[in-house]
Formats: C-alpha cells, structure tokens, sequence
C-alpha cells in the first residue's frame, strides 16, 4: 500500500475510532440525577461533533469541542421514572433504568466506608428488609494519583438497595438515604467515594491547597515519580524485612505445627483473654505469641455449624479449630467473626488456637468486645484463661517512612472526585476526621477550606454541606484535662461558620475500644434530620444543644444554648455532667449543675471568680449528657480557646 493511502486510511480509522459517543463511568445505566435544577451530562465524542439527547420528553443537542469533550444540560425536571436516555452522534447510546430524585455525595474516611455487610450482626434486619429499589449508591474503589485530575473512574456501576447489594452500601449513607425515602418518597442517589484512614488535604483539589504553602510545595514535589520511587525503596526494604522475621515463627516451622491436631502443647503458660500481653506480666514482646484453648461441646452443638467470636485482635491473626483454619484478618480494626464449617465440631474436646501476629505496641484481645462460639441458640463463654506459647519474638527493625501515596495531597481528589464533576448534586455529606486529629490547628483551615474547594468545584452555590463530629474514643477521663480528639472537635464545629452547613453529633456513639464503632445507623438518621431542617426546610429541631453564649454572674458561670427544642434535659434523670469551670488560671475544676429553662448553671467552691466553662472536652466524655428533648446530645464546646473567643466577638 503506498504512503498516502496508509496516512488516509490511518486518517479514517483515527476518526471514526474516536467519533463514538463515550461517557463517564457514572452516566450509565439506574443512575440517579437530580431533581428540579438543570441537570449537567458529559462526555466525548469526535472533534466538532454534533451530540444530540433525548429524555423525559425532552432534546437538547451540543457539539463537541476540539478535544472532543462536550456538555450539555437537561432543564429542571421533577422527580420520578424510570426513564430511558438516547444519546446520538455517529452512533447511538442507550442508558436504562434511570431515575430523578436527590443524589448525595458521601465521602470521607474508613467510618463512612464502613459498609452494611461489615455490620451484619448489628443490622441483619435492616439488610433483610432491604427492599428499596429507588434507593441507589455508587460505589468507587479506592484510586490515587499525583499528578493531576483524572477524566474518568474505571469502575463503578449503580446498584439499588436489595438484600444481596446493600451489603455494600455505606451503613451510615444508607440509613440517612432509607430515612429521606421514607419521608418524601423520592428516588435518593448516593455516591459513595471514601477511603479508610483519609485525611482532608487528599481530597482536596490543588488549587484548593495553594494557600497553604508547605502542603503546596508537596504537591509539586510529588509530581516527580522518581523522587516518589526513591523515598519508598527504603520502606520497602523495610517491609520485607519486617515481613521476613515472621518466617522464624517455631509454630509453624517444626515438623509439627502448633494448630495441628498431632502436636502435643508443652511449655505453655497461663493468660487471660481478653486482655493484652504486655498487661499480663510480658515485655518487649512484638512478635507472634499463640493462644490455645480446649473445650467441652455438648452433643446438642457437636456437627453443627458455628460462629466463633473472637472479639478484636492487635494486629493479624489466625484461627484454627481441630486443626483446620477457619479464618483470617491481616489488621487490627474488624471484628473477628468466624463461621466454623458444618461436621468440624466435635462432641467432647474441641481445640481452638489463634496465632496472633503484633508489630508494635500492645499486642493481644481488646476488652469489651463479644467471645464466645455460638451454635444454634447455645453458646460456649470463650473468656477466661487460655494457654500461650511465644512462636518468635521480632528483632526490632528500625523503620523508614515511605510515602504513603494515598494519603498525599489531591491524591483522592485527583482520581475519585475530579472524575466526578459536574455531576449535578442535592448536597454532600461528610465524615471524616480521624486521619487529622493529631493537627487539630491545621484542620481547623483546612476543613473550611475544604469546603469551599467542593463547592466551586461542582459550581452549585453553597451546595449543602452536612458532616459528621467525631465520636467519643479511648479510655474515659475522670479528671479534666486537654484532648486533641475534643480539639478536632472545636475544629470541626468552627466550619459552620460556612453557610449551608450542619453537623450531626456522635460523642454517644463511640466505642472506648473501637475506632469504628458498630452504630453508625444513628449516624446516618442524625445526617438525614440535620438535612431535613437544613435542606428540606421542616420546620423540626436539627441537632442537639449548640453553645451560644456563657456569662459570668457573680460565682456563677449561665451557660444559654441554640437548637434546645422543646427544653433541656439529661439523659439519665441526673445533673449536666462533664461541666469544667475555671478561673483566670485557667485551671479546670468539675463544676456542680442545674438546668434553668434553657440554661445550664454551673459552678464550683474552688472557683469563686470563674471566666471560662468547657463541657464534653474529653476523647471520651463518659459522663457527658446533656440533651434536648427530641433525644439529640448537646455539641462539645469551651470559651477559653481561640474560637471560642471568636464566636464571643461576634
């Protein structure tokens, strides 16, 4: 073939190659759009191409630009369907199943990953009834890049709300989604685009980072793969050497392993589960330490399958009943829960060992957590004294910090949001925070900044904006004292300064022991009442108490709230707890209570010229119960710091 038939043929091919009606990875099939605004639809086709679309009655055309991307914007339309789309160029797309309705972007950290099926204990019912199919989530995969906005996600499909799919519905999305159904009976939309241990700066944009000046330095440095590559050989070296030490595990290297049937238990020595090793007599021990544990099942359980709850372990574990591995988990969070198989049980004596692999800190069973083997409706107690055995002790390893690519700046923006945009929205919800809690100062800009950067994104005005506080965590403190956790807090609160913003509160939802806690329906209702008020306009009480002023009156500290409802009250029946005065030391006392109206009083003996009044200031303010009526806990707050000071100026 000559030379210019190959460049007209290659010519041709190049054309119609591209001339195709591509779209976005979200535009497709049971998609939801949005309701009663101009809907906005994208995607590409050949240069100059004509794009014509039909929906609903309606046409609009638009014609692709040089790079053959084109837009275009259906007018508003009510809620309802399904409905077909056609869109048409040189070829022809059909889309199904599509419904208008209010659609949700949800996004954040590993709490609003957290997906039903992971909850199935908690909310078996809830997945069972799960019978709403106007009630879709689109769910992206965890995606990362750093060097700049990415087009389009490579996976990704809408799923409706039956009991196989919800499974992976984000808990705390689906209930907030199920509550709005409920009450207005529109089809709801999520978008589910989260990342477990997440911190803000990912998923903001770079511009949206440029005014802060270190972060944005990182982001060009980033640009540079080989810089990227060369800062995470070391911590692979390191990885592989962590990973070789437990090759010297002597349960697992002899001729007969420790889990086996066969093996006849010397040398092992008495522990407590739960409970963790270095609280039980043992030090300097990161390493693999083998639990075992012999039971008598009765006849009525023996043959049946089982569930074995084995609570939660720091960090991996390994579980084996009879010999035979039941199970698996490679990090600390989930909680174990192990289906035991049909004919493994025994009448008799049973044997149960758990290989439990700790890199660092304390390592063992975290208290206050379900351990038990369950067959049927009887169960066997599982805590107690159990037998261990050090499989090998890990020589320390100096560690070298790698870059953790996921976590860099824009990295989540870059990948699975930007591909997103301009898809029309109802608003967003948020739950995140975690991640950024050791800068409480820092998150304190960068939340609202945060904001802002989505909000120009997606070219909505002050699209609603609803997140999450965190919850109470650790170990409870019963005298008072400072708390980043409750800093993180303050930080949080402070963004609704930002218009269009509310805030569910959840320091009664945590778990002292669990950084994702099992409740997170409440959650979610908590998200879809703010919603209701914020959004929807009803006319209802939207959160619990919020700070609105303090004044000092002789030795006394009135404390006057917002969002009170119909009144204060507690939600023990006893006096506000977890109230702290100070003076101008500034040196915090627990202060004495009562509610007057919509007030709280406090005061203390030791403060007689009080200034300053904290309430809930704690990682976990056990004790913390101040409520408005409605059932809705009081936010945490404190008039002696920087925002605080702020507010009072206003």
């Amino acid at each position: 073939m000559k030379p210019a038939l190959l460049l007209f043929s290659a010519l041709v091919l190049h054309l119609f190659g591209t001339a195709q009606i591509k779209l976005p990875r979200l535009v497709r099939d049971s998609m939801v759009l949005q309701r009663d605004t101009r809907i906005n639809l994208w995607g590409w086709a050949g240069s100059g191409e004509q794009v014509s679309i039909q929906f609903n009655g309606k046409k609009v055309r638009t014609k692709a630009g040089t790079d053959g991307k084109w837009t275009a914007t259906l007018p508003p339309m009510k809620a309802g369907g399904p409905y077909t789309m056609e869109l048409s160029a040189s070829n022809k797309v059909i889309l199904k199943d599509i419904l208008i309705g209010d659609v949700w972007l949800c996004s954040g950290q590993s709490n609003m990953v957290h997906n039903m099926g992971l909850h199935s204990e908690t909310y078996g019912a809830d997945i069972a009834a799960a019978h709403y199919p106007q009630i879709r989530q689109f769910w992206i995969p965890t995606l990362y890049n750093l060097e700049g906005p990415q087009q389009n996600l490579p996976a990704g499909s809408w799923k409706s709300a039956n009991p196989e799919d919800v499974k992976q519905f984000s808990v705390a999305a689906y209930f907030f989604a199920r509550q709005l159904y409920e009450q207005y009976k529109i089809p709801i939309g999520i978008i589910n685009a989260s990342v477990g241990g997440s911190p803000v700066e990912a998923w903001t944009s770079e511009a949206g980072l440029q005014d802060f000046g270190p972060i944005a330095a990182t982001i060009q440095r980033n640009k540079d793969t080989a810089y990227i590559r060369s800062q995470n050989i070391a911590s692979a070296r390191y990885n592989t050497l962590s990973n070789q030490r437990s090759n010297n595990d002597k349960g697992m290297t002899g001729a007969v392993k420790w889990f086996e049937t066969a093996y006849q238990a010397v040398g092992w020595r008495p522990i407590n589960i739960p409970g963790y090793w270095e609280d039980q007599g043992i030090k300097n021990l990161d390493g693999i330490v083998w639990y075992r544990r012999e039971i008598e099942v009765p006849e009525t359980m023996a043959g049946k399958t089982a569930k074995l709850y084995m609570g939660r372990i720091v960090d991996a574990d390994q579980v084996f009943v009879n010999g035979k591995e039941i199970g698996s988990t490679g990090y600390q969070y989930p909680q174990r829960r192990y289906m035991v198989p049909q004919g493994l049980l025994r009448t008799g004596k049973n044997t149960i060992v758990v290989r439990v692999t700790n890199q660092g800190g304390k390592g063992g069973f975290v208290p206050d957590k379900p351990y038990y083997l369950l067959a049927g409706n009887q169960q066997i107690d599982l805590k107690g004294v159990w037998q261990y055995k050090v499989g090998t002790a890990f020589t320390p390893v100096t560690a070298t910090p790698g870059i953790s690519l996921q976590n860099q700046p824009t990295a989540l923006y870059n990948s699975m949001i930007a591909p997103l945009v301009p898809y029309t929205l109802k608003g967003i919800l948020w739950y995140q925070g975690e991640s950024n809690a050791g800068n409480p100062a820092a998150y304190a800009k960068l939340f609202p900044a945060f904001i802002r950067n989505w909000r120009q994104l997606f070219g909505q005005g002050a699209l609603p904006f609803l997140f999450v506080q965190l919850p109470n965590f650790m170990d409870a403190d019963y005298l008072p004292a400072e708390s980043g956790w409750a800093a993180t807090r303050e930080a949080q609160a402070s963004a609704l300064s930002e218009p269009n913003t509310a805030m569910a509160v959840a320091i009664d939802l945590g778990e002292w022991n669990d950084i994702h806690p099992d409740n997170k329906k409440d959650v979610g209702m908590r998200l879809a009442r703010a919603a209701q008020k914020l959004v929807y306009r009803e006319n209802i009480v939207g959160s619990g108490p919020m700070f609105e002023k303090a004044t000092v009156q002789e030795d006394k500290i009135i404390i006057s709230f917002t969002e009170t409802g119909s009144g204060l009250t507690t939600s023990d029946g006893e006096a506000p707890g977890y109230f702290a005065i100070a003076g101008a030391d500034k040196k915090f006392v627990w202060a004495n209570t009562r509610i007057a109206g919509n007030t709280v009083v406090a005061w203390s003996d030791e403060v007689p010229l009080p200034l300053y009044v904290r309430y809930a200031w704690a990682d976990n303010p056990h004790g913390a119960n101040l409520y408005n009526k409605e059932g809705l806990p009081a936010a945490p707050f404190r008039t002696d710091g920087d925002a605080a000071n702020e507010q009072a100026k206003k």
